[in-house]
């Protein structure tokens, strides 16, 4: 296929200043020459290209919100969805990797950590010299964090740590897990490092989807951690659930890379094929199919732009990014499906792009919030309503 073309039908580039767009430049040009080449590779091998991880901190794609005292970019929301949008048109599993590593491990130590934690761990993270993971999501609870069964006891100066976690990206290559576990004191979040005695990181295996990505399973048995390593200001399910609106956030901006990666495949593909003598691209039916999909981009390009001015002028509300994430990555796994549908029997190969992406994004709808827990997000939102018991 040719050089990606973005779909820009309404010039929302120039809504964006220009360190948004060097920014989103840099990224879409190190994707293209780095990342894209070895995308199918990993993506059958069931791996993730750790050797890029140096490259990814150079260009300041780990927390680049993150202050520049602590190693971040300070750069602002909107270049950050960018660099999602980006990293995701190359491939969820590296947004996945590089979202949870900001938004879910760095966010967190900055916001709810201490003055020493954030000095010891961010610059590491920042620079890619340490990597890390979140542990929420438990075997029978997912949608319902409330009702994690890990548990924390507090033991002199020491907090002892039971439990199991699921469906963490980057545990087991990870030198340190954000944990939230159900103390007498309520829910509280710890840095449990790698090599504590009793913690494990085991990675999940036989995935269809998100195979260029590490999935683990977290073990935490009797792991003593220091009353130095929990999280000072983290208290409740406000901490987490904090968290998460910072990923769901990147996931908006993410979903778009990945449906312009496929329009963009489907279009320069229907315009070479020749079918019945003339171009694939020139019969009815493509052309209502790419319509639909460039509408629906457009739609969610100016949902995201907008989330991303308002979350920096702190306006934007969980119920908000439940919005975006749920629009946007259902209209991207809608243009996944039907471009795998307009490349026919050449879709279902990895020399082409949309069935990889196809089958990432049935995780992306699922993590972070499912579909139908967004929607009721909103639900809640606009009722004053819960519908969740």
């Amino acid at each position: 296929m040719g050089t990606f073309r973005q779909l820009d039908y309404f010039n929302l580039d120039a809504e964006l200043s220009e360190d948004e767009r060097m920014v989103r430049d840099a990224v879409r040009q190190w994707v293209t020459e780095r990342y894209l080449p070895l995308a199918m590779e990993h993506f059958e091998n069931g791996t993730f290209p750790m050797e890029l991880v140096p490259e990814i901190a150079e260009l300041g794609m780990f927390g680049p919100t993150t202050p520049v005292e602590y190693g971040g970019a300070g750069l602002n929301s909107v270049a950050y969805g960018l660099i999602c949008q980006e990293l995701e048109r190359g491939d969820s599993g590296l947004r996945s990797f590089v979202s949870v590593q900001g938004s879910l491990v760095m966010y967190p130590i900055f916001a709810y950590g201490s003055e020493e934690q954030r000095k010891r761990w961010l610059p590491l993270l920042a620079s890619g010299k340490a990597i890390g993971c979140f542990g929420l999501t438990e075997p029978d609870f997912g949608s319902n964090p409330a009702g994690m069964l890990t548990t924390a006891k507090k033991v002199g100066n020491e907090w002892i740590l039971n439990g199991r976690k699921m469906w963490i990206t980057n545990g087991t290559v990870s030198d340190v897990a954000v944990v939230w576990a159900r103390a007498a004191e309520g829910i509280r979040g710890f840095l449990v490092e790698r090599g504590m005695p009793g913690f494990s990181a085991p990675e999940q295996k036989h995935k269809f989807s998100l195979r260029a990505s590490i999935t683990s399973e977290l073990v935490l048995e009797d792991v003593k951690v220091p009353e130095a390593n929990r999280l000072p200001k983290a208290e409740g399910l406000k901490g987490p659930l904090g968290c998460l609106s910072q990923a769901r956030y990147g996931i908006a901006w993410g979903g778009l890379g990945a449906a312009l990666a496929c329009f963009d495949e489907a279009l320069q593909y229907t315009q070479a094929r020749v079918v019945f003598d003339k171009a694939l691209a020139g019969f009815q039916l493509p052309q209502k199919k790419l319509a639909d999909m460039a509408t629906q981009i457009t739609l969610g390009q100016m949902l995201a732009l907008r989330m991303g001015r308002m979350k920096d002028q702190g306006k934007l509300t969980p119920a908000q990014v439940s919005m975006g994430k749920r629009n946007n990555v259902a209209l991207a796994l809608d243009c996944a499906r039907v471009c795998r549908d307009m490349l026919g029997a050449n879709g279902i190969s990895l020399e082409y792009q949309v069935g990889r992406h196809l089958c990432n994004l049935e995780s992306v709808i699922t993590y972070e919030g499912t579909h139908d827990i967004h929607t009721l997000a909103i639900g809640q939102e606009l009722t004053g309503l819960a519908a969740f018991r």
